[in-house]
């Protein structure tokens, strides 16, 4: 006897066998862990707020992929605001954990995400491996990334695995040829082992008071490096971040000071860059900053050679423009025609869904 299928579920069967199965994704995170998902993530937690601006190098509306993150290391006001101007709901993404290394396991399944993203300094801490193992184990997949610790080496197999996870290959191929297009322009310049590498001071969080600290190993000692300096502050400071003198600067006397500073500065009387910092209130900050006691006693302030640049260059890959705009103090002769400024317009006009103003560096010339 011949059986029939009702029409419905012979209907079902025939579109089930007309479809391309749905591949899965796998991606390699930058601790090397398989991270496995049913499909591009769209319901996203951050693990760093201010990854945000990372997602927007890949995706129009990167807000609308965001459902929840960590506010303890968030975008700056400026650039928040301008992110809420142009996308309202991100006002609707939900706190996870205000703390530097907290987070909140039950809002995140809460939520229901799809996908978890963590930064490389969450890993080692006890208590985020084991918010991560509970994460993992309600069926949640966490990736993490690396805009910070090591950003020459990880930011863009960072941005790739971002891209792989969140249907954004192609944008993040793009803007890996944009930056590696750059960083190879400034290493074959300088890969010449006769050329001469200046000793280079670099003072972070900078104020006239306190001073100083500086780096030893990590992320600023490598944009010194490869822009063809010698840091000074490795031969003293053991680990990424340790205290000087101000006698040691002034003994030490480098050729090159170079100071950080942001909007943070500001209550400490220290150098104020970055965003919606005016041309004037940075000049003046700098000027106060070289002009104090024992700082205007250095060579490099007596000679022009003391710059200012934005102490948050050192968590994003926009850290490209700062390479270039480091290797063109150093060393002008051989980068006589590259324009940093231009670099970071490109980013933002180019990738970026905003446009933040700002200024990002300042020397006694400019």
């Amino acid at each position: 006897m011949i059986r029939f299928r009702p029409l419905s579920l012979t209907a079902a069967l025939l579109t089930a066998l007309a479809l391309p199965a749905l591949a899965e994704i796998r991606a390699t995170d930058i601790l090397g862990r398989e991270v496995v998902l049913e499909a591009p993530a769209t319901r996203i937690v951050l693990g760093e707020g201010r990854h945000m601006a990372v997602l927007g190098l890949l995706h129009d509306d990167p807000v609308a992929k965001v459902i929840g993150w960590r506010t303890d290391k968030g975008l700056d006001e400026p650039t928040l605001a301008a992110y809420r101007a142009k996308f309202p709901a991100i006002d609707a993404i939900r706190p996870v954990g205000t703390g530097n290394r907290e987070i909140s396991v039950e809002t995140i399944i809460s939520l229901d995400p799809d996908l978890v993203v963590l930064s490389l300094m969450d890993e080692g801490d006890p208590a985020m491996e084991r918010a991560r193992d509970q994460i993992e184990a309600a069926g949640i997949a966490v990736a993490y990334v690396d805009f910070f610790a090591h950003p020459q080496e990880n930011s863009i197999p960072s941005l790739r695995l971002l891209g792989e996870l969140t249907d954004g290959a192609a944008r993040a191929e793009e803007f890996a040829e944009f930056y590696e297009t750059r960083l190879k322009r400034i290493r074959d310049r300088l890969a010449d082992p006769a050329i001469r590498r200046p000793r280079v001071f670099f003072h972070v969080h900078a104020a006239p008071t306190n001073c100083c600290s500086t780096v030893g190993s990590g992320v600023f000692r490598d944009f010194i490096e490869t822009a063809g300096g010698t840091n000074i502050g490795s031969d003293v400071v053991q680990g990424v971040l340790g205290n000087v003198s101000l006698e040691f600067l002034i003994g030490a006397d480098p050729e090159f000071y170079v100071a950080t500073g942001g909007d943070h500065m500001r209550a400490r009387g220290g150098l104020v860059l970055g965003s919606d910092i005016t041309a004037p209130e940075a000049r003046e900050s700098f000027d106060a900053l070289i002009g104090a006691t024992g700082f205007n006693a250095l060579t490099a302030v007596a000679e022009g050679r003391a710059y200012g640049v934005w102490h948050l260059f050192n968590d994003t890959p926009s850290h490209i423009a700062l390479i270039e705009y480091l290797a063109k103090a150093f060393h002008p002769d051989l980068f006589e025609d590259v324009d940093p400024a231009a670099t970071l317009n490109e980013i933002e006009t180019r990738f970026s869904p905003v446009q933040v103003p700002g200024t990002w560096w300042i020397s006694e010339e400019t």
